[in-house]
């Protein structure tokens, strides 16, 4: 049995290391380079593909691996929107994901950067920088005493939920599909224009799809309190940086984490060697602010949830060529 895993970086290679050492009846093939156009041929002779990565799996790619008589795909990632679908199931290819490697991890980089606007540690660490230890004006607000509207109940916003619900804060939430437990304690609202009516913070954890791209636009903070807070440790999509930009200048917006970017590809995770250097000037406007948190998508970077990418989508992808059969099967 063969498997070629692409895109493997750094921190993956220990973790997938040890997979191999305890999987030896299979030949691991690994690259650091992504799945595309000039590196698909590498593929041929395996009996299945393992990757991570932003740009996407294309017709033309998906076609060549279907050409190879590769029929599994296992992601190290949960998203499948960058996958061409019509392509994948043409030529007869199943796709696994990995749908939770951390969601406590995700969970905690957001209200750790919640805590951060709250308690503008980021105002202070600039005024500290050029010698200014005064308290004033930059006085504080407490999350035990905010409502916290929590976008999409799946296992990263559950487990948002009982970390805000630890500092005392009162949650609400939406999703379309209640889970049972949240839907007995009463947390759920009945629309989004009631969430973004009573939250004082709106934390995002939705996938991206075609019916919630923009969905925080300026229809959407018009409708909000003024002085609200926005997380997005989710996807990028899911945010108009245009009309957040306008919302922060207004005031209608307090201040904002942003771990995800619409526009993050081929930008997060680079060093550009300086900040001028960085080719986007919308980044660079939210970067510039004091009440602005932009971090490069790392809210699941911990050793936990790499393991458990590598792991799972490696497991997953030996369970297909092994069985035709795998818990974590996406659904094209």
């Amino acid at each position: 049995m063969r498997i070629i895993a692409y895109g493997i970086r750094a921190d993956e290679k220990p973790f997938l290391d040890k997979w191999s050492e305890e999987n030896a009846d299979v030949e691991v093939i690994s690259t650091d380079q992504l799945l595309d156009d000039s590196t698909v041929n590498q593929a041929k002779g395996a009996d299945g593909v393992v990757t991570y990565q932003q740009k996407p799996y294309t017709a033309d790619v998906l076609d060549q691996l279907g050409k190879f008589g590769i029929k599994y795909l296992s992601l190290r990632n949960v998203g499948v929107d960058n996958i061409d679908v019509a392509a994948a199931k043409r030529n007869g290819i199943q796709v696994t994901n990995v749908p939770a490697y951390s969601p406590q991890a995700i969970a905690e980089f957001t209200v750790t950067q919640l805590m951060r606007l709250l308690r503008r540690t980021n105002t202070f660490d600039r005024k500290m920088a050029n010698g200014d230890l005064r308290w004033a004006p930059d006085i504080a607000e407490e999350l035990n005493q905010k409502t916290v509207g929590v976008y999409a109940t799946g296992r990263i916003g559950r487990a948002a939920i009982q970390i805000y619900k630890g500092f005392g804060a009162k949650v609400i939430a939406y999703d379309i599909y209640h889970n049972p437990e949240l839907e007995k304690e009463g947390l759920y609202v009945e629309t989004p224009d009631e969430l973004y009516a009573k939250a004082d913070v709106i934390s995002l954890h939705a996938p991206a799809t075609k019916e919630n791209e923009h969905m925080l636009n300026d229809a959407a903070f018009n409708k909000m309190k003024n002085g609200v807070y926005i997380l997005n440790p989710a996807r990028g999509a899911l945010v108009d940086t245009d009309a957040l930009i306008r919302a922060l200048d207004s005031g209608k917006v307090a201040g904002a984490a942003i771990d995800t970017y619409e526009d993050e590809v081929g930008i997060f995770n680079t060093d550009f060697g300086s900040f001028d250097q960085i080719p986007d000037d919308r980044l660079k406007n939210l970067m510039k602010r004091d009440n602005v948190l932009v971090s490069p998508h790392i809210a699941f970077y911990t050793k936990r949830a790499v393991r458990n990418m590598v792991y799972f989508a490696m497991d997953a992808n030996k369970s297909l060529i092994e069985t035709g059969k795998s818990d974590k099967l996406v659904q094209l």
